[in-house]
């Protein structure tokens, strides 16, 4: 299969055959453009700074030996982020499931609503927490891909190695249940 064009990701290309060719400069500046990102990604399958920090140096262990074998069929960063995604889940595996953290707690747009009350801000952020828990790993992980991430469906899918037709079902599913979850969790912590 030809390569495909990812305009804007030739400088990490770039790094990536770097790595590809043993150059560990190359992996220590590809590790530092993406640690951000990963350990935010991280965050949603778990509070464990020591443990996101293991995932990313697993993910970029994983990287080091790869980095030949990239088909060039996605962007780099959607091949990083799908690494990282099966080493977390591989780490919450042998960890035993670590706490899921809120899918509020990072987002700047809820952020933003929520300063104007701190008690509002806590009532809300206990409520999509909630809402959030009771869905499965992968739809939660699908939906803060998607709008915490802004990642495509066709990311998504390469990431979670999942037919977009599955991510699609992930998502339809995780908004029905937060659809029909939501105003009963509401009920309940206004009558508490």
């Amino acid at each position: 299969m030809a390569a495909l064009s990812f305009p804007d990701d030739s400088a990490d290309l770039e790094l990536l055959h770097g790595i590809a060719s043993g150059d560990r400069a190359a992996l220590a500046a590809l590790y530092r453009a993406y640690h951000g990102r990963l350990c935010q990604f991280l965050t949603r399958l778990t509070r464990r700074s020591d443990l996101i920090e293991e995932i990313v140096n697993d993910c970029f262990w994983i990287v080091w030996q790869k980095a030949g074998s990239f088909r060039e069929e996605s962007k780099v960063s959607t091949w990083i982020m799908g690494i990282a995604y099966r080493c977390g889940l591989k780490a919450l595996r042998q960890d035993g499931g670590a706490d899921m953290p809120s899918v509020a707690d990072d987002d700047p747009e809820v952020q933003a609503d929520l300063a104007t009350d701190p008690g509002e801000a806590r009532e809300l952020r206990n409520w999509l927490d909630k809402g959030m828990e009771r869905l499965s790993v992968d739809q939660r992980l699908v939906l803060e891909l998607a709008y915490t991430g802004g990642h495509s469906l066709e990311e998504i899918a390469v990431i979670t190695q999942s037919p977009v037709g599955t991510v699609k079902a992930r998502m339809f599913h995780a908004r029905v249940k937060l659809r029909n979850l939501l105003p009963a969790l509401a009920t309940r912590s206004i009558a508490q």
